[in-house]
């Protein structure tokens, strides 16, 4: 198994911290990772994405520029790497505030309205878990369980308390993805 993804969205959307996660997600099953963060100097509300590599073997580089997976959570995000996207590849993205979203037949596309579920859930800072769901419901590389041990080592001791609100946020992302995928076939 080999999953390459990039991740993108604003700062302050959680890009990198889902990734971090999925990485030491990784580490826990014992699988090869890698961990490539990028963001802008403004950090809070520029762009950030992130390349995070999962494979069960060693991984040759972390250097890729065609990904199985883009999870996009904003339009300037799309516009860049949608063509970035492997063929029978995987494109998960935030719908509710992306409106022009990819052409392409030759990938799988899922929208998720995560921002407007966050609302509902109360908790917008959960967006990110609610799209990192619905990824793992479409591509089942880590399991939810070290995701959540995994947050306890990302998110700060203060934060722990939100561990049974991010599992519920993943929960409801797969369920969303089942969904989404239901509705496409």
């Amino acid at each position: 198994m080999l999953e390459e993804i990039i991740i993108a969205g604003f700062g302050g959307q959680g890009v990198l911290s889902m990734g971090m996660t999925l990485s030491y997600a990784g580490m826990l099953e014992d699988k090869e990772i890698s961990w490539m963060p990028s963001y802008g100097p403004e950090m809070r509300g520029g762009t950030a994405n992130c390349i995070t590599i999962i494979s069960d073997s060693k991984i040759s580089s972390p250097i890729i520029s065609k990904f199985d997976t883009a999870i996009i959570l904003n339009q300037p995000s799309m516009d860049k790497f949608e063509s970035k996207i492997k063929e029978g590849g995987l494109l998960i993205y935030e719908s509710t505030n992306i409106k022009e979203i990819s052409k392409r037949k030759d990938i799988e596309i899922i929208g998720i309205p995560a921002a407007q579920e966050a609302l509902n859930m109360k908790n917008g800072r959960i967006l990110n878990m609610i799209m990192l769901g619905a990824f793992l419901e479409k591509r089942p590389v880590i399991k939810i369980e070290s995701i959540i041990e995994a947050l306890k080592k990302v998110l700060p001791e203060r934060y722990h308390n939100t561990l049974p609100l991010n599992r519920e946020a993943l929960e409801k992302g797969a369920s969303m993805a089942e969904l989404a995928a239901g509705v496409l076939s």
